[in-house]
């Protein structure tokens, strides 16, 4: 099978370009503008594989994605694309709504265009896979979770950028006849993550002795996913999630955000036993919280565990411990990164 993975240089489409590479026989083309977290050394381990191949490409770019479906012609595309980090759409909501709602509906066009020139028989196998996330659904209160028919409520632009960008996929869908599967996921971690995030953000600022700044009182809960059990999840549902249908996927590991910091404190405590920065909990500072903070996600996976056949192999614990290590392991692949755009300071104060 010949894919086109959208936003592959990106933290998830990365991960999922090397599972396929590492575990199937799948020919991949790797499209990606190269914005401030889209990173190629992600997939130095890969990269000179032949079945890979990178093309340097905004979503935007009609003429640009024309061009490049009909000369490589893929057999599906997975759609991951996206400007995705809550903090920067608060202080930039333009290129969110540019990136994840007027691409979103440039990328359509082009893959109806494409699909519809092609023979049945292979007319019949394409598929639209469309990446999401659970905040479109917006905040749960202490009980309930998240599943496949709750009613979008978006409260961030990021949110409510990607809730526009699930709408135009279903419409193309019945509209059109687009076949297309979605996929709605909760926070992912692991090694290879842009340093703003929560998680790698926690873990360098305390191998650096930085302050550790948790907004609020760190009451906020989420659901926590490894990106390599989500890469296995995306690429299940691409190959065999049924046309139309909605996946939610999650960890089924809730976390307050005080605890999963606590919790990589007392890793570094324990990995980095000769830092002069331990124990690494003093270096906790609360600070005034993200405007519009919603207060807890949680996924109901149950049905591609059920019809998919899909559970996380990561606990909460062991997925934490792997990716703290990956960054103790991997000082070149951040350090690289924060001499760039991104020096860890504040964002999303509007």
């Amino acid at each position: 099978m010949k894919l086109i993975i959208t936003g592959g240089a990106g933290f998830i489409g990365s991960a999922v370009i090397r599972h396929l590479i590492h575990n199937t026989q799948h020919h991949v083309l790797n499209l990606d503008k190269l914005t401030y977290a889209g990173n190629l050394d992600s997939l130095v381990s890969i990269a000179d594989n032949p079945r890979y191949q990178f093309v340097q490409l905004d979503i935007c770019d009609h003429a640009g994605l024309q061009t490049l479906l009909a000369q490589y012609q893929p057999d599906a595309i997975m759609h991951l694309a996206a400007e995705s980090h809550v903090d920067r759409s608060i202080d930039g909501p333009a290129d969110f709504i540019q990136t994840n709602i007027v691409g979103t509906y440039t990328l359509l066009e082009a893959t109806r265009q494409y699909w519809n020139s092609l023979e049945s028989d292979k007319k019949a196998r394409f598929r639209f896979h469309h990446v999401s996330t659970d905040e479109v659904y917006g905040s749960l209160g202490e009980a309930g979770l998240f599943t496949e028919t709750t009613a979008y409520q978006p409260n961030s632009p990021y949110s409510a950028s990607k809730a526009s960008s699930d709408h135009l996929v279903r419409a193309w869908h019945h509209t059109f006849g687009l076949p297309v599967v979605t996929t709605n996921c909760s926070n992912n971690y692991g090694g290879y993550q842009f340093p703003e995030k929560l998680i790698p953000l926690m873990i360098l600022n305390g191998l650096e002795g930085k302050p550790l700044p948790v907004y609020g009182k760190g009451e906020n809960i989420r659901d926590w996913l490894y990106v390599d059990d989500h890469a296995r999840a995306l690429c299940l549902v691409l190959t065999d999630g049924k046309i139309g249908e909605t996946y939610n996927i999650g960890g089924h590991n809730e976390q307050k955000n005080i605890d999963v910091v606590l919790l990589i404190c007392a890793l570094l405590d324990e990995l980095c036993p000769n830092s002069p920065h331990k124990p690494h909990k003093q270096l906790i500072k609360y600070v005034t919280d993200r405007p519009g903070h919603d207060l807890r996600y949680a996924i109901d996976a149950n049905k591609i565990k059920e019809t998919l056949g899909w559970i996380p192999a990561e606990t909460f614990a062991t997925g934490l411990r792997k990716t703290v290590q990956w960054y103790l392991d991997n000082p070149d692949w951040w350090q690289r990164v924060r001499d760039g755009s991104y020096r860890g300071e504040r964002l999303g104060l509007g």
